[in-house]
């Protein structure tokens, strides 16, 4: 059972989260429930809240958009049709016909799109989906909110006539108007309107002249307004077929209020259903302005609220322009209790309220500003101590009232409760107030409550240090410039850093030794000695953050030398493949060659044969026959080298191109005759030419001769020049 008074709510600034809320909220209804949010008792429906929020919330980014749930409330015709024999006017018929399309149309996309959408298609699944009203209504009603003529036959004859007697009204008006404009009694703006009726501009010399009924006079009295005699008799005639259509559309109204009336709780189903998807849409777009997520909720006693915002600071920063700077807090069962200790202005009261707030949002079914993996349960009590809270009433001072708060929380407090007390212990004298405090505390802490509280006095710090599963934290502060870094440091107690404040603030030198006499030694050696201890931390965080960067810079520099080194490796890897490759082909070149020299000199052609098929034996004894998969794993990586081969080949040519080359003199080649000494320009054997034929050479080598084209030869002595 969820007890939350309303003083909690009031201390953790819940109702001004509402009014944002509300802010976005499309109806006034609408609106009116958002400002009634209060914290779930069932654990069930506080789940179905949330995830319709986080569901609303996925419909921003995705392309599935919840459609329009705008609606004009009817509130005022819901009670006209809970009276018997009432009847509703024309336009509270459109405003019922659109609530009903609006919410059919609701029901059937959170149907369709029941995989996105959940938990808002099961609030909506309670709901009747019925296209009667709409129809009932359309027949009698147009877009534009006016009877239609065909509503009854009643009705359309009426109208007909009417029509008829219109047209003959005008058409005698125009008679009579160009009959007197002709004699010249009318003034210059010939015809006007009075009553709703069209009446002649007669000039008042001549109004006797002109046979009719005078409906009034100018301001002057120069011009009288007639309605000419011929009209007259038209204009009663009409003015009686308007009077049996108002009857008319009065019974029709009376008929479709009756066909209505039996759907008025489902109306008010209507109604209630599309103010609450508009709730659920204000929450969500405020989810979305301070980035507000699910997180997890266990059954296990833990609280952990990990980069935790205060909302409305959050939004208030936001719009300066400043910096708001997150907290993350662990409450745990051999954590329960924080005391959190520092300067003033330090951020201790905004930390203790962001836990609170924080916890009765989504208590209430409200997203909150946390990272994704922050977890919490669900207290059954939030009790909060926070402010001055002096009551001129009740005639209470801030201890008197303290001491009742503090009495109230000693009914209530047990294991399922979180206590939030600002500056505790104060309003008394500091000896006394602080030894109670210690005490309500030692109390606190054997009925295993949740708790943080702030304070400045030193034996609390000291009962949160000796206590095993409480702890002390302190707001961080900058020793060099005395500011506050709004930064929550686990584990230690803080110094209120008074008289280093002071000095800063210019009290003079002298008083403040002066002061620091007046107390006692051991306290002033006991918070300046913290006060050194916070900044060796401060210190400590620094160096921490510097080495983190460091360690970050090694560990990426230390990847890239792996990578390369990687590269390197298989770059020694491919070169000695291709040594081997080569030492191979040039060991089968000189047996070739040895083979070949045996054969020329003993012309058997059959040993020839043999040491050929030995070499190829031995080769193919090598060989390993490649599986399908070895092979095509070549194959790919064969594409891969030819694909980087173009590359580079692309990216060569393209810097010649870019390159101005010096153009290439070439020297005349020499003409070869006969009897030259000559070689090919690939190769190293010298011959000598016996003859020449076109431009083909016979080169005698000594053991054979060989025919080759002149433009492959060269001189020898050209070669040695």
């Amino acid at each position: 059972m969820v007890s939350i008074t309303e003083k909690t709510l009031q201390d953790l600034q819940f109702p001004t989260v509402l009014e944002t809320i509300s802010d976005g909220c499309n109806t006034d209804i609408g609106k009116e429930k958002a400002l009634q949010i209060k914290p779930f008792r069932d654990k069930e429906e506080l789940m179905q809240s949330l995830m319709q929020t986080s569901e609303y919330v996925s419909s921003f980014q995705n392309n599935n958009a919840i459609p329009n749930h705008g609606f004009d409330a009817i509130t005022h015709e819901i009670k006209f049709l809970a009276i018997e024999d009432s009847f509703l006017e024309v336009g509270s018929f459109r405003k019922i016909a659109n609530l009903s399309a609006t919410t059919n149309v609701l029901l059937n996309f959170l149907k369709k799109f029941d995989d996105y959408y959940p938990n808002l298609n099961a609030r909506a699944s309670r709901v009747e989906l019925t296209k009667e009203i709409i129809t009932a209504i359309d027949s009698i009603v147009d877009k534009y909110g006016e009877i239609k003529d065909n509503a009854s036959p009643a009705l359309s004859g009426i109208r007909q006539n009417m029509n008829l007697v219109r047209g003959k009204v005008n058409q005698s008006f125009g008679v009579a108007l160009t009959q007197y404009n002709g004699l010249g009694y009318l003034d210059d703006i010939k015809e006007s309107f009075v009553q709703n009726r069209r009446v002649l501009a007669v000039l008042a010399m001549y109004r006797r002249k002109v046979k009719g009924s005078i409906l009034g006079s100018s301001k002057t009295g120069s011009i009288a307004y007639i309605e000419p005699e011929a009209t007259l008799k038209y204009s009663r005639e009409l003015a009686n077929l308007e009077y049996e259509e108002k009857e008319e559309i009065t019974r029709i109204l009376k008929n479709l209020s009756n066909v209505i009336r039996p759907y008025l709780p489902l109306l008010i189903e209507y109604q209630d259903f599309l103010s609450d998807i508009d709730v659920v849409a204000g929450k969500a777009k405020y989810a979305n302005r301070i980035n507000g997520i699910l997180p997890a909720i266990t059954e296990e006693r833990r609280l952990f609220f990990r980069e935790a915002y205060h909302p409305i600071l959050y939004l208030n920063n936001k719009q300066k322009k400043d910096v708001t700077y997150p907290q993350t807090i662990e409450l745990k069962q051999e954590n329960r209790i924080i005391v959190i200790s520092g300067p003033n202005a330090g951020g201790k009261t905004i930390s203790l309220k962001t836990v609170g707030l924080l916890q009765l949002m989504l208590q209430s079914g409200i997203l909150i500003p946390v990272h994704e993996r922050s977890e919490t349960f669900l207290f059954d009590r939030i009790l909060t101590d926070i402010g001055d809270n002096q009551s001129i009433e009740n005639h209470l001072s801030t201890y008197s009232y303290r001491l009742k708060n503090m009495n109230y929380f000693l009914k209530k407090c047990n294991k399922k409760t979180m206590f939030l007390i600002d500056e505790f212990g104060t309003g008394s004298d500091p000896e006394l107030g602080g030894a109670l405090a210690e005490i309500f505390l030692e109390e606190f802490y054997h009925r295993e409550a949740f708790g943080i509280i702030t304070t400045h006095y030193s034996n609390l710090k000291i009962l949160a240090n000796e206590l095993p599963y409480a702890t002390n934290a302190n707001m961080m502060f900058d020793e060099k410039s005395l500011e506050p870094m709004y930064k929550l440091a686990l584990g230690q107690a803080g110094s209120s850093f008074t008289f280093e404040v002071a000095q800063k603030n210019g009290i003079p030198f002298g008083l403040i030794n002066r002061a620091k006499k007046k107390i006692e030694v051991g306290k002033v050696r006991f918070d300046k000695t913290i006060a050194t201890l916070q900044k060796e931390r401060s210190k400590l965080e620094k160096t921490s953050l510097n080495l983190k960067e460091e360690e970050t810079r090694a560990r990426e520099e230390s990847k890239k030398m792996e990578n390369i080194n990687t590269k390197i490796q298989q770059k020694l890897e491919s070169y000695q493949e291709l040594y081997d490759s080569n030492q191979k082909i040039i060991y089968i070149g000189q047996k070739i060659d040895d083979i070949a020299e045996k054969y020329f000199n003993n012309k058997n052609k059959k040993e020839l044969i043999g040491e050929f098929l030995k070499i190829v034996e031995i080769e193919n004894s090598k060989r390993k026959k490649a599986t399908p998969k070895e092979t095509k794993a070549k194959v790919e990586k064969q594409k891969e080298i030819i694909a980087e081969v173009q590359v580079k080949v692309e990216e060569i040519r393209k810097e010649k191109k870019e390159k101005k080359l010096k153009p290439v003199i070439e020297k005349p080649k020499p003409i070869l005759k006969v009897g030259d000494r000559v070689r090919m320009l690939d190769g190293k054997s010298v011959g000598s030419i016996d003859s020449i034929e076109k431009n083909k050479a016979t080169v005698n080598y000594g053991i054979f001769t060989s025919k080759v084209s002149l433009d492959e030869l060269e001189l020898v002595e050209a070669v040695k020049k």
